[in-house]
């Protein structure tokens, strides 16, 4: 009653081996296009480090009173790597042992893992974007500049974009197809006991 079909238990272990990938693909990325930069200039979040033109948008941030973007404002790069390591294990679980309760846990895991992973980023966002430097060489009362948590924003004279990148895509994919095999395996559980 509470195994897990096996081809349900191999999809997941593919699904969550996929992981595996994010160590070594940019989660996440941010991209500015104004006149002065036509080729735009992009940011990429890792599991543990940036990359990209954070230099240039630190010289133009520092205008406008925004603090420097550098790695150790991210203290979760410290954790995050561990984090995923333990995702991978948890969501190894029910494809191993075929226990049903154990795809449930990591479904619940990856969805929580999402809502606060985006909470954080969008705090991190509100923050890097409202508090200034009161001291700063532009100052435009009332305005903010805080990035679009995902999808583009204007921000004065820049055009700034948000989403994921590939190894963010991979993580959607794992959820995606983690959400779908439980409603599955739901839903034929249901259906035996009816049946019953």
């Amino acid at each position: 009653m509470n195994r897990l079909r096996s081809s349900t238990r191999l999809i997941l272990a593919v699904a969550t081996l996929a992981l595996i990938a994010t160590y070594f693909l940019p989660l996440w990325e941010i991209q500015l296009w104004a006149p002065q930069y036509p080729e735009g200039l992009n940011m990429k979040i890792w599991l543990s480090r940036i990359s990209g033109d954070f230099d240039i948008i630190n010289g133009i941030n520092h205008y406008i009173g925004m603090k420097a973007i550098k790695a150790e404002m991210f203290p979760e790069f410290t954790y995050m790597p561990f984090v995923v390591g333990g995702l991978i294990i948890v969501g190894l679980l029910p494809a191993v042992t075929g226990r049903r309760g154990w795809l449930y846990f990591f479904v619940a895991l990856l969805c929580l893992g999402g809502a606060l992973g985006m909470l954080d980023f969008y705090l991190w966002g509100y923050d890097y974007g409202h508090n200034l430097d009161p001291k700063a060489a532009i100052s435009v009362p009332g305005m903010s500049y805080e990035p679009p948590l995902i999808g583009y924003k204007n921000l004065l004279n820049f055009v700034a974009y948000s989403g994921p990148d590939f190894g963010g895509w991979v993580f959607i994919g794992t959820g995606v197809i983690a959400v779908a095999l439980a409603v599955w395996e739901w839903r034929l559980a249901s259906v035996r006991v009816t049946k019953k």
